[in-house]
């Protein structure tokens, strides 16, 4: 159930003493690491033999299954986007893209235990409340067809939602179909730059759709703003966090806007002399941690703030906060199986991805195959620094004996080189070092992913210290 900002008790977490040039030059921290190795390491060579054999040998441990389904449609495309998406206003569309999901499903089951329970399930996009209720309910009918979905009041399932696509009608359906959380993209409440990026949404539309969900008893609820889009200002995105901590919602992620037309052409429509410069967006960042910390919101580290209540920053307390392909959890994900164009999958010791071109996608379901584009089974070394990596971000703190016990060995050792890379974030006050125990400050969780990126031997260093030479 959502809690109201005045019914629970209020932890208030420290400030960071406020450096603007150390976050300067550790302002490019690359993959926020939601899987280890990132995607760039993926290879081709991975094909649809490796997932089967991935599939099979999970079925040993008997894990929950997670699932993830990405929808790729919108009726209007948002300037800002880097997702694989579909542009139409016809919902009829989408009728045949679920059609191959529901293939896709069927090759996937056969090498899996069907018994597993689906303990977590995500809908993504795009924009999943595109789909007409008829749609959602024939999607949801097939996954439970296929996979078997949970009934339990422990489920994690979960749906991003386009509060311009849903209304409450919408909210009671997604209730009736099992969903117990949602995500609802709001970017920014300024008129002026919701004009900029092509996303018109009156703030009266969230607002009735987090006072329904309150009223409905969903599980929580999370809201996206993007800091750095074009015409923001510090006094701009000020307000809108104003209005936003008056809805009082129990997460919030502030992501960082990445301009990059050259790899996303929609994003040409941005003018790049329209974006904050590195100063206002430095300010944006600076009154983001303070309007949210006053409001009592724990910022967990890199974009994720959440009441203290929330389940997240209980995880984050009991030191079982996880971090999969969705970001922050407050359970692990072993296994999920990545359903639709772009989706990513996690499967034992492999990570690989579906095609980011929708008819690359149908051409191999078409033909019987599951649609793998790329992929990687991990090393032991892959597996020693993902779970350092993890524990780093999830717990803004890292036990070196502790990872030594979990893979038996000298973690100090192993850790050498990354323990040298993060003198320069030490010196910084990024991070502090106390015995084998390395603990983020409040300054640190702004750039968490460069303390990560430490730890990453497959990437160039990190901000802050200088690439090798070449020999």
């Amino acid at each position: 159930m959502l809690v109201s900002a005045t019914s629970a008790h209020r932890e208030m977490p420290e400030l960071p003493a406020w450096d603007d040039a150390t976050l300067r030059r550790y302002a490019s921290g690359g993959d926020s690491y939601c899987c280890y190795p990132t995607p760039g390491a993926f290879r081709s060579d991975f094909g649809e033999p490796d997932l089967e054999a991935a599939l099979a040998r999970s079925n040993r441990h008997g894990r929950p299954l997670a699932l993830y389904v990405h929808l790729p449609f919108c009726r209007k495309i948002c300037f800002y986007c880097d997702r694989s998406k579909v542009a139409t206003k016809l919902t009829r569309l989408a009728d045949p893209y679920i059609s191959r999901l529901d293939r896709e499903m069927v090759l996937a089951r056969r090498h899996l235990d069907t018994g597993r329970e689906i303990e977590q399930l995500y809908w993504g996009g795009g924009t999943p409340t595109f789909l007409s209720l008829d749609q959602m309910s024939d999607l949801i009918d097939r996954l439970d067809a296929r996979f078997g979905l949970s009934g339990s009041r422990d489920r994690d399932y979960a749906i991003e939602v386009d509060p311009r696509e849903a209304d409450v009608f919408t909210l009671r359906h997604l209730q009736a179909l099992g969903f117990n959380r949602l995500s609802l993209g709001v970017q920014d409440l300024d008129p002026k730059v919701q004009r900029a990026v092509n996303r018109v949404q009156p703030r009266i539309l969230t607002e009735a759709l987090i006072d329904e969900a309150d009223r409905l008893g969903f599980r929580s609820l999370n809201l996206d703003l993007i800091a750095g889009l074009p015409g923001q200002t510090c006094d701009s995105f000020a307000a809108t966090l104003e209005q936003i901590i008056a809805m009082a919602p129990p997460r919030l992620r502030v992501i960082d806007y990445v301009h990059q037309p050259q790899h996303f052409p929609v994003q040409r429509c941005i003018q790049a002399e329209a974006l904050p410069d590195t100063a206002e967006r430095l300010a944006i960042l600076r009154t983001t941690v303070a309007q949210l910390t006053a409001a009592g919101y724990v910022h967990l580290g890199l974009d994720q703030f959440a009441r203290p209540e929330d389940s997240l920053a209980i995880a984050q307390r009991q030191g079982r906060l996880a971090r999969g392909l969705q970001g922050y959890s407050d359970r692990p994900t072993d296994d999920l199986l990545g359903l639709g164009v772009s989706a990513y999958s996690r499967i034992d010791d492999t990570y690989s991805r579906n095609p980011f071109d929708l008819a690359a996608y149908e051409t191999a379901l078409d033909a019987s195959h599951l649609p793998v584009a790329q992929g990687l089974r991990l090393t032991f070394d892959d597996r020693v620094r993902r779970h350092a990596i993890e524990r780093l971000l999830c717990d803004m703190a890292l036990d070196l004996d502790a990872v030594g016990e979990h893979f038996d060995l000298d973690a100090t050792r192993y850790f050498a080189e990354a323990l040298r890379r993060l003198e320069a974030p030490l010196r910084d006050g990024l991070v502090e070092r106390q015995g084998n125990r390395l603990l983020v400050t409040p300054l640190g969780r702004l750039r968490a992913a460069c303390l990560a990126h430490a730890f990453d031997a497959r990437h160039s260093p990190p901000p802050g210290e200088p690439a090798p030479s070449p020999a």
